[in-house]
């Protein structure tokens, strides 16, 4: 069975979907077979994958809401072993269907039973808020990863976050974990990144992971030309980090 795993932090601009994406690439390049859930109505990760928005892909909204089954929605990306469910800004009218819906917090979990076995990972890409879409991601998934900033109001909000997933694990998914903490967009100029590193190692601990992701424009770049950082650019410092973020996120699951 396949391992679910929701990027998730309800603070925008932290690089949550780059860090789904990237970490998704490298994991298909180095032989799993992943499945990208972009649950996010921006749809930002299904633009990174090349998905265009004026296309009208079939996308999660048509399973949840429609009659679509999750196998007519699921499409191949560049990147063979990665999978795509996408995602368009119809998504945000589904908190209200899901609102009325007989077991509103396990939709997405009942969806994603249907296909687990066929892949090694499935990540999925949450949108920045606490809703009931978030919760329906943290209801189906087995861990969660949170990408924070490494900028000073970093740890803001990030007790909300914990009391979010506290509550989920008491109510609807008793085996929900902490995956890992990643920091991301670390200034290598600056002091203050590295104060917020030890202000977030504090509070996390071995949660953190040791790889750290720096600002670097080739990562910003590649959304726009529809591709992970592995194929953009692989030999830039973005690249060599996310790779070596999957390798100990590889090992941490040995």
């Amino acid at each position: 069975m396949g391992k679910i795993v929701a990027f998730l932090n309800q603070k925008g601009g932290v690089g949550k979907t780059t860090t789904c994406v990237n970490m998704a690439g490298y994991l298909a390049q180095m032989g799993k077979k992943v499945l990208l859930l972009d649950i996010d109505p921006q749809g930002n990760a299904s633009s990174n994958l090349g998905i265009e928005k004026d296309s009208k892909p079939k996308t999660i909204y048509n399973v949840i809401v429609d009659d679509n089954t999750i196998d007519e929605v699921i499409v191949p990306t560049k990147l063979e072993n990665l999978d795509l469910i996408p995602s368009d800004v119809d998504l945000a009218g589904a908190e209200i269907e899901l609102v009325q819906m007989n077991n509103r917090e396990k939709v997405v979990r009942n969806i994603l039973k249907k296909v687990v076995n066929n892949y090694d990972y499935i990540c999925i890409d949450c949108p920045p808020s606490l809703g009931l879409i978030t919760v329906n991601a943290l209801t189906a998934c087995d861990s969660v990863l949170i990408p924070i900033q490494c900028e000073y109001f970093a740890l803001e909000g990030l007790s909300q976050l914990m009391y979010t997933i506290k509550l989920v694990k008491k109510h609807l998914n008793e085996n929900i974990d902490v995956e890992g903490v990643v920091l991301t967009m670390k200034d290598n100029r600056s002091n203050l990144g590295q104060s917020v590193a030890q202000d977030i190692t504090k509070y996390f601990g071995k949660k953190v992971y040791k790889t750290i992701i720096p600002r670097n424009i080739r990562l910003a770049e590649a959304p726009s030309f529809g591709e992970p950082i592995c194929v953009y650019d692989p030999k830039c410092t973005g690249a060599i980090a996310y790779r070596t973020l999957t390798e100990e996120f590889l090992k941490n699951n040995e």
